[in-house]
């Protein structure tokens, strides 16, 4: 059996791929083929096979040098709509999901909601076949021309602070949907405020049951970790470059100037120190690709995986580690900077910007935390208002 779909992916790519091939084009061909999603039902866009043999054609196509599949295991947004959407909204959105034609963002974190993300205090209110939508989040990539945001809000405040919340597919481009750009550290300003004042979502772009959206919250956040933890998507032994995209977040540092390239151009290549920190930051990225393995390997099994968080965490050290070698490699010239060096600018702005995968997509200390409880079987923190109704939780500011 896995033979004759081996067989079959490889008369696929003999008969459509060519170097020189319309990416959009071959990406709409993996999609109606389902060779982009090779685990989910066939209805929506997949093969329904099993992890193993999809691991097998994965295999097939890097071998041959062809993008095609894995959006299974990486695509946050597609990735949600099929474990919770409703046949109706996978009719509408599965597709264009998959061939990346739908702005997204995440409307998760809130100014007195980040670490504790269940103290969401955004509350959606039912008004018919809709919910009226009033509250504000923050950190939100992408968020100014996004067409919709994956959105938790507080639908019943007499519930625990992880029973009364939902999660909605929500439209972003309508009135009482005010979008506000917060500038960063490293001079960008690719995450914003979100304002939302009677803004209104279907019931029907609901996913998940009522009350129940923290549970599907978690299997989109395993899916961000998953992402955001690398593989062999992430970055090598290089320097961050700006505009740099992936996942929900629009930052994943990735390939500008190789590190052994930059020893080599100061010098410093035949220093042990040197060769040493860099040979470590390739054990830790493989570390950190067999880990990722292991961790899309469990999420197939069903629900979230806690895996997910060691490697987000793992990646956040990297990037750390990374830019510390290139300040050393750099010496005194990495405290300088302007429009004369890109090297030094990259430099700079790559260990600034490593501090975002230590914030978002959950903090490394929330990261820790997970690690400790769920992996380790550690106790957990303890937590006073976890079985109270959330209304009867203080708070400095109610709506």
């Amino acid at each position: 059996m896995l033979d004759d779909i081996l067989r079959e992916a490889d008369e696929f790519i003999g008969a459509h791929w060519r170097d020189d091939v319309d990416p959009d084009e071959w990406r709409e061909r993996v999609i109606d083929a389902g060779w982009a999603a090779l685990r989910w039902p066939r209805k929506w866009h997949g093969r329904e096979m099993s992890d193993d043999d999809a691991a097998a054609v994965e295999a097939l196509f890097a071998e041959r040098g062809v993008p095609g599949p894995g959006q299974d295991k990486t695509n946050l947004w597609a990735g949600t709509m099929v474990s919770f959407g409703s046949d109706s909204l996978k009719d509408e959105f599965m597709r264009r999901l998959l061939l990346d034609d739908v702005a997204m963002c995440l409307l998760y974190s809130e100014p007195g909601a980040g670490s504790d993300l269940a103290g969401i205090r955004t509350s959606a209110v039912r008004d018919g076949d809709e919910w009226i939508v009033n509250g504000q989040k923050v950190w939100t990539s992408g968020a100014a021309g996004a067409e919709y945001g994956m959105l938790v809000a507080r639908t019943d405040w007499d519930q625990p602070k992880h029973r009364g919340i939902s999660f909605f597919w929500f439209p972003m481009r309508q009135a009482g949907v005010e979008v506000r750009p917060l500038r960063q550290a490293t001079g960008d300003s690719r995450f914003n405020e979100v304002f939302i004042t009677d803004a209104r979502v279907p019931d029907t772009h609901r996913l998940g049951e009522l009350n129940a959206g923290w549970w599907v919250l978690q299997t989109a956040l395993m899916y961000e970790r998953v992402a955001m933890g690398g593989g062999r998507r992430g970055p090598a032994l290089r320097t961050a470059r700006r505009g740099a995209t992936a996942s929900a977040h629009g930052s994943i540092p990735m390939p500008d100037i190789s590190l052994t390239e930059l020893a080599r151009r100061t010098g410093r290549d035949t220093d042990p120190r040197f060769r040493q920190e860099i040979a470590r930051l390739h054990c830790m990225r493989m570390t950190n690709e067999w880990n990722g393995e292991r961790a899309r390997a469990a999420a197939e099994t069903g629900g979230s995986s806690p895996l997910a968080s060691l490697g987000k965490l793992y990646m956040a050290q990297i990037l750390h580690y990374a830019a510390r070698i290139q300040g050393h490699i750099l010496g005194m010239d990495a405290t300088l900077g302007g429009a004369e060096s890109d090297t030094v600018n990259a430099h700079n702005y790559s260990q600034l910007n490593a501090y975002f995968f230590s914030i978002g997509g959950g903090t490394d200390q929330i990261q820790r935390n997970i690690i400790a409880e769920r992996i380790l079987g550690l106790p957990k923190e303890p937590e006073t208002d976890r079985e109270i109704p959330f209304r009867e939780v203080p708070a400095s500011t109610r709506r």
